[in-house]
């Protein structure tokens, strides 16, 4: 039986790589939870806004960085540490040069 509540149109893949947001003249380290083809969550310790366009870079292990703008489409307190200072973040992408999505594409491809 499929499950309705799922409304992601591609798979989600787990992976751990270091990730920079840029916010503004700030930059704020962190880690992916999982990517897909049009979107990614990461956790770092700092909200983002709902529906602010951000740059991150993606940092695979051994691979050039790439270079994302997305859309906050979700931000929640993770709880994964006793503060409660994680949290995870949703993006879907809003801007990739072709170089970078070609990049980024092969990685998933290779992950699949």
């Amino acid at each position: 039986m499929e499950n309705s509540s799922e409304k992601r149109r591609h798979p989600r893949i787990e992976v751990e790589w270091p990730v920079i947001v840029s916010k503004g003249d700030d930059f704020i380290e962190g880690e992916t939870k999982n990517i897909a083809f049009d979107g990614i969550s990461i956790f770092c310790e700092e909200p983002l806004p709902l529906d602010e366009i951000i740059s991150i870079s993606i940092e695979p292990p051994g691979q050039q960085s790439i270079v994302i703008s997305g859309r906050v489409i979700w931000s929640d307190v993770y709880g994964i540490d006793d503060q409660n200072t994680t949290y995870a973040i949703g993006l879907c992408f809003v801007k990739i040069s072709d170089e970078d999505r070609s990049r980024f594409l092969d990685l998933i491809s290779d992950i699949l």
